[in-house]
């Protein structure tokens, strides 16, 4: 079956068995010549330098990674994915996963937390992520901070979820990055160099909002609303 043909049958529930695949494999490891998120933060942690200019210089390289049609080339494991869905798909997902889980590491969350994992699902959605965080009940201040996410019931953990499922089935879904999809081999792992790193600089400022500008001490609590 070709590329086109799979990417219509991205379904929600495909989407989000190739988010948590992604999201073990971004913390556990598992893809060869891939380090964890954590072995990521930390080498940019040991650098010198501000913590903003330590998650812009990571954003920024991930950035040039996933434009570079050839970087996941060679990443094997994707074939032992789940279910079927493109490699160029899965491959994206995986990149952008870790870096919002390194980003969200460096700003000292625990990747291990559910609350946690959530909130780096959402910052894959880009610019609909604060979209999606509100309409789950969810109203962000400037601060955003650890004990903050803690506090996320996990039936609002559910409709964050479900919420970037859907707009991921969109974004992979529409015909504009099915047919850049066609014009990359699947062993390319990329859809459209150029497209790619600019959502991945979205989402690596959407997750530095998230994860780092937020969690600041102030008095602008983060606001869970579950009416």
């Amino acid at each position: 079956m070709t590329t086109l043909g799979k990417a219509l049958e991205l379904t929600q529930e495909a989407i989000m068995k190739t988010l948590d695949w992604s999201y073990d494999k971004a913390i556990n490891g598992g893809v060869p010549r891939m380090t964890t998120a954590v072995e990521l933060a930390d080498s940019y942690l040991n650098k010198s330098g501000t913590m903003d200019e330590k998650v812009k210089s990571l954003i920024l390289w991930q950035n040039t990674k996933s434009a570079t049609s050839g970087f996941l080339t060679g990443l094997g494991g994707l074939v032992t994915l789940p279910v079927a869905i493109p490699v160029n798909v899965t491959s994206v997902i995986l990149v952008q996963m870790r870096m919002v889980a390194a980003i969200a590491h460096m700003g000292g969350y625990d990747l291990k937390d559910d609350q946690v994992k959530s909130f780096v699902y959402a910052s894959l959605a880009g610019s609909g992520a604060m979209d999606i965080l509100k309409n789950s009940g969810i109203q962000i201040g400037r601060k955003l901070a650890i004990s903050g996410i803690k506090k996320v019931p996990y039936g609002v953990l559910k409709r964050i979820n479900q919420g970037v499922g859907f707009r991921l089935v969109t974004k992979f879904g529409s015909k504009g990055v099915i047919n850049l999809g066609k014009l990359v081999p699947l062993a390319g792992g990329v859809i459209g160099g150029t497209v790619d790193a600019l959502s991945t600089n979205t989402i690596g400022n959407v997750a530095y909002k998230i994860f780092i500008e937020n969690d600041e001490e102030d008095d602008s609590p983060v606001i869970i609303d579950m009416t």
